[in-house]
């Protein structure tokens, strides 16, 4: 789950990180009322969709003008200018898809002067098994663009789950930033105030991008986003409220209806897994196969075939997919649960893209068995390799 700029600032200023003062506002005269109470001036105007880069996006109306999702005001009548021109109008980034989204708010936001930026992002490295500080120097280039051209030039500083970072991680991350002494204690305030910030609400992800350093030494979040662990929800109903339901594409929303975990990307398979550990591994595998993943539906124990069903139709009616891999290890869901629900799904909307099936646990036999008496135009494998490569194989006839 992806919360708003503002509403990750709000936590983040909890926990001792320095941010701009700002309002929101839906409407250019709210823009120019809630200006009063920001500051004096100059303002930020922020678009608030749940993207990146929003800076450097695009608007596809003409009345937006060519400037990104983010601009600077000098006077309140600029700044009811800008609010018009981007309020109600779509912004493209290069994480939206061409699409783009609607821009419903803005954020107007005290200006602050900095000497210096800086990225700084909070994940969690697997293969680490930690919580890992990502820190890299923005001057010219997006991290984007660092992470792919440039991977040695980001600071990779895995944290300790429950002390955060140390006093050695904080000099390393100074020394790498070139920052004087009368930083460090704002330095350590910041990244051990996102550390903890980051275990109290499971998140999976923060970004603060662009970080700034001010002449007095303060470091300041200049953009802030957050990622939160959906499994995680039951615990934090403050977040939950949180989700923007604009921001969430159709099929999504369906899928959390049923208590199942839905994500798009850009490739061309569908998933549908029990389990993340697994969804993981197909993704990997269809990628080292050359090819990338559309869409995974994670399901989990606990359903019945009609929820089945209609996650499987989920995947099915998304039109960037070319083909289908159901990879289930059978255990509290089990096998032949799946394969009634592919039945099902198959028999109201059609089957017009190869499928293939790997079933191992619970009733896999069974389950199989009722597939074949289906007569349905499928596959069925015996392991995950063998899967992969058999549906790659079939789309490409298919073609």
């Amino acid at each position: 789950m992806n919360i708003h700029e503002y509403q990750a600032k709000k936590i983040l200023s909890q926990y001792g990180i320095q941010t701009p003062k700002g309002m929101i506002a839906y409407t250019p005269e709210e823009a120019k009322r809630v200006s009063s109470q920001v500051s004096r001036g100059p303002w930020m105007v922020k678009s608030q969709i749940q993207s990146g880069a929003r800076n450097q996006g695009y608007f596809l109306e003409k009345r937006a003008g060519r400037k990104g999702g983010i601009r600077l005001a000098k006077t309140k009548k600029e700044l009811m200018a800008e609010a018009a021109k981007m309020l109600g109008s779509t912004l493209v980034t290069v994480q939206t898809g061409p699409k783009g989204k609607l821009v419903s708010r803005v954020y107007v936001e005290d200006y602050n002067k900095v000497e210096k930026i800086f990225y700084t992002g909070m994940v969690i490295d697997r293969l680490k098994a930690s919580i890992t500080l990502l820190i890299a120097e923005t001057k010219d280039e997006e991290i984007a663009g660092i992470a792919i051209s440039h991977p040695e030039k980001i600071l990779q500083v895995p944290l300790d789950l429950i002390t955060g970072a140390d006093s050695e991680q904080i000099a390393k991350v100074m020394n790498f930033l070139k920052f004087g002494e009368k930083s460090r204690k704002y330095m350590e305030t910041f990244i051990n105030g996102l550390h903890q910030a980051f275990v109290d609400y499971d998140a999976t992800m923060i970004e603060v991008n662009p970080v700034g350093l001010m002449k007095n030494g303060q470091i300041v979040a200049l953009d802030a986003k957050m990622s939160f662990d959906d499994n995680a929800m039951f615990r934090h109903k403050e977040i939950k409220i949180l989700r923007d339901e604009y921001e969430s594409e159709e099929r999504e929303l369906n899928a959390a209806k049923y208590g199942f975990q839905y994500s798009e990307f850009d490739g061309n398979i569908g998933c549908i897994v029990n389990g993340d550990g697994i969804a993981l591994a197909c993704m990997d595998l269809i990628q080292n196969h050359g090819a990338g993943t559309a869409c995974f539906l994670n399901v989990k124990g606990g359903v019945d075939k009609d929820k089945i069903a209609a996650g499987i139709k989920i995947i099915m009616t998304n039109p960037r997919v070319e083909g289908i891999l159901i990879n289930i290890l059978g255990g509290f869901l089990r096998c032949n649960l799946i394969a009634d629900g592919i039945v099902s799904a198959a028999s109201e909307v059609g089957l017009n893209v190869p499928l293939v099936v790997r079933f191992e646990g619970t009733n896999k036999d069974e389950a199989k068995e009722i597939l074949a008496a289906s007569k349905l135009p499928l596959i069925i494998a015996d392991n995950m390799e063998e899967s992969v490569a058999l549906l790659l194989k079939a789309v490409e006839e298919s073609e």
